[in-house]
């Protein structure tokens, strides 16, 4: 580990002693939403052997100092009393040895250390209060439960891994069309890539900004965002609502070319549903990581914009 930020350096791991490793970010909501129930963990079964570490290895900062500066400002800010350690790495090693050796994909993910020094568990951490007890008392990492959760989890991850794999493949000439800013090169390789993939969400949202904002199609633009917006109320997945909204009313982009009643009528819709999934007054973020907790406030700033517009309009 590089650097420990809070607790005192853990070298190695005790035999009789069980361990959380938890992979978190502090950007990642349904990290930040599951650190009360990590510290609660941590205090109830603090005199049946168990340590708590949660590593930090994702963190977003231009440099690795200031990654570490955010980090700590974080957690004096939000957890100042924690009562298990917190370790910081930038290098990539430990998701190396960790994560992509396990098939994991994604944060929160526990890894639970036996008192045999043994990965007994990885999995969500909402899953900890059914297995932490029997991993405790010994009777998981060899019962039928176990084996059938690990099987589920490897070949998840597996199939996972291959998705990202190809998806990087079909990114790669689409970025390359940006960086050159050949648009119509770029909307052709997307093209492309949605033959192959056609639910993946960053070509979705790519196509539609290319169009929209890069080429300013309105002709072919606007059916793809109309398209876009339509079948992300129809998922009724929050995630693609946000990406439509932000393909809408992202201040980085110029929209004074896009027809405004069309644009503030489907930004209308959109925001009516994200409020109808996540009322205002609920705390917490949604609950993948794909998006992290900033973005999210965003978008639901994006929100409120597109009904503050839509009101004056009409």
């Amino acid at each position: 580990m590089e650097n420990w930020l809070r607790g005192e350096p853990l070298t190695s791991f005790q035999p009789g002693k069980v361990y959380i490793v938890e992979f978190w970010a502090t950007w990642c909501g349904p990290c930040a939403a599951v650190m009360p129930h990590l510290v609660q963990l941590q205090e109830k079964y603090k005199d049946s052997g168990l340590e708590l570490l949660g590593v930090a290895a994702y963190e977003q900062a231009p440099t690795a100092d200031e990654a570490r500066t955010s980090l700590d400002a974080w957690l004096t800010d939000k957890f100042s009393n924690l009562n298990f350690r917190i370790g910081f790495d930038s290098t990539g090693e430990m998701n190396k040895l960790w994560m992509d050796s396990s098939f994991s994909i994604g944060i929160p993910t526990s890894f639970v250390v036996d008192r045999d020094g043994h990965i007994a568990f990885i999995g969500l951490p909402r899953q900890l209060d059914d297995v932490l007890p029997k991993v405790l008392n010994g009777s998981w990492r060899t019962s039928d439960e176990a084996k059938a959760a690990d099987t589920e989890r490897i070949e998840t991850g597996r199939r996972e891994m291959d998705e990202m794999t190809r998806e990087r493949a079909l990114t790669e000439p689409i970025l390359a069309a940006m960086k050159a800013e050949d648009w119509a090169k770029a909307v052709s390789a997307v093209e492309e890539a949605l033959a192959v993939m056609p639910d993946e969400l960053d070509f979705r949202g790519r196509h539609a900004d290319l169009l929209l904002h890069k080429l300013r199609n309105m002709q072919t633009g606007l059916p793809v965002m109309r398209q876009f917006a339509r079948d992300a109320i129809d998922k009724n997945n929050e995630v693609w609502m946000e990406e439509a909204l932000r393909q809408l009313f992202n201040p980085a982009n110029d929209n004074s070319h896009v027809p405004s009643a069309e644009r503030f009528a489907m930004g209308k819709e959109l925001s009516e549903h994200i409020l109808a999934l996540d009322p205002p007054h609920r705390d917490g973020g949604s609950s993948g990581c794909l998006m992290g907790r900033s973005r999210s406030i965003i978008m639901r700033a994006a929100t409120r914009i597109a009904q503050s517009n839509w009101s004056r309009w009409h």
